[in-house]
């Protein structure tokens, strides 16, 4: 099966290649930003929008008028505006909120260029990429396939990193007759109904400390740079100081993505249906007693690699509606204990049958059940 996979790696540019990279990201966002304010103009007056068609042709005279705009990979500005259509459209498809400005205060910045005429290229230890040349990058690892685009971003960490997107050929995973159901928490990150434990690991947390007292400094630096009428892009302490803070929140996002994607991985290798809860995440985030602890656990990233994985290796997740009662439904003999909602109830023994109950392993049990008889009853439909 034909799949589109993204290959990413840490690069090495040289200084010229560093200034380069700056010019472009720069110039992709002007342009983003340059055709959103003509595309809202147009909005306002008449109601409807720009065509990607219509800003391109008019992207050829705007290289005309400004010089600096040809210095830089042509094809990284048109991608800029297809980056722009795609939002509206998905806007207008109620996907997602209307394009915003973009600005070169975020924390990452980026630009994608395409694959033409082999302008991007892997030799050895290093990348071939427009307008760059070859630049050094880890190859950790090969890429089986045609590449289709390569996105160049730079983090405040001050590393650069290279995504190639490459067309490769992937072997699902043979079945093996096992359905599971998977509840998420904050004491374990995921118990799966067979007893399966996967701990909570809170990366977060376990360097919450360190954190907190880099930002403290970061903030003291920043009120000196203020008081002292410096500017902060030219304060060098400041600047050091930002990469540090920086770099810790890389170190435990780097550690957080790389479990997510190991336990997601052996989930989908080893059961060929997935039950999981449709949590509403965006809701429990305004509970202020969890919020952080919610937001440590990264549900919504975990959900995501299940389902692209599953999608690619020929599994199913069947997702289970948020107002199913997993958690307080007797997986013996069906009946709901409704105690069971207080979270503090680790255990507990139902009152019809007196089978005794681990909250989240029965909650997996249920979700099991759950994916079974959806999948059931969209068979019998069909039929």
């Amino acid at each position: 099966m034909i799949r589109h996979k993204a290959y990413k790696y840490c690069m090495y540019p040289n200084q010229e290649q560093e200034i380069m990279i700056a010019k472009t990201i720069g110039c992709s966002r002007f342009v983003f930003n340059h055709f959103l304010n003509k595309w809202n103009t147009a909005f306002k007056e008449t109601g409807k929008g720009l065509t990607y068609n219509s800003c391109s042709s008019q992207l050829t005279q705007l290289k005309k008028e400004i010089d600096w705009l040809k210095e830089v990979d042509s094809i990284s500005l048109q991608s800029a505006l297809k980056n722009l259509d795609d939002s509206f459209k998905r806007f207008f498809k109620k996907q997602n909120k209307s394009p915003r400005f973009k600005s070169k205060k975020n924390p990452a910045q980026s630009y994608t260029t395409k694959q033409t005429n082999g302008n991007i290229a892997i030799a050895g230890n290093q990348v071939k990429l427009p307008k760059l040349g070859l630049v050094k990058f880890a190859k950790s690892q090969e890429i089986n396939g045609r590449i289709i685009s390569a996105t160049i971003s730079r983090k405040t960490s001050g590393k650069y990193f290279v995504s190639l997107l490459a067309e490769v050929e992937i072997q699902e995973y043979p079945e093996t007759g096992s359905t599971i159901g998977v509840d998420v928490g904050l004491k374990d990150f995921a118990i799966l109904s067979d007893g399966t434990v996967y701990k909570n690991q809170k990366y977060f947390h376990m360097i919450e400390k360190k954190l907190g007292k880099e930002q403290r400094i970061l903030s003291r630096k920043m009120r000196l740079a203020i008081n002292q009428k410096q500017k902060l892009f030219e304060c060098r302490n400041y600047q050091k100081q930002k990469v540090k803070v920086a770099r810790i929140h890389e170190r435990i996002t780097n550690s957080r993505m790389d479990y997510l994607h190991k336990i997601s991985t052996v989930i989908v290798k080893n059961h060929d249906i997935i039950g999981i809860e449709d949590l509403q995440v965006s809701n429990m985030l305004k509970n202020r007693n969890l919020s952080k602890a919610i937001s440590e656990v990264s549900w919504s990233a975990f959900r995501t690699m299940l389902e692209y994985k599953a999608e690619w290796y020929g599994k199913r997740v069947v997702v289970v509606a948020k107002n199913y009662a997993s958690s307080q439904l007797c997986s013996t003999c069906g009946h709901q204990h409704k105690a069971v909602k207080n979270l503090a109830l680790r255990e507990w023994d139902c009152p019809t049958c007196n089978s005794h109950h681990d909250r989240d392993i029965n909650a997996g049990i249920n979700l099991r059940n759950e994916a079974i008889r959806i999948l059931t009853a969209g068979t019998a439909g069909i039929a």
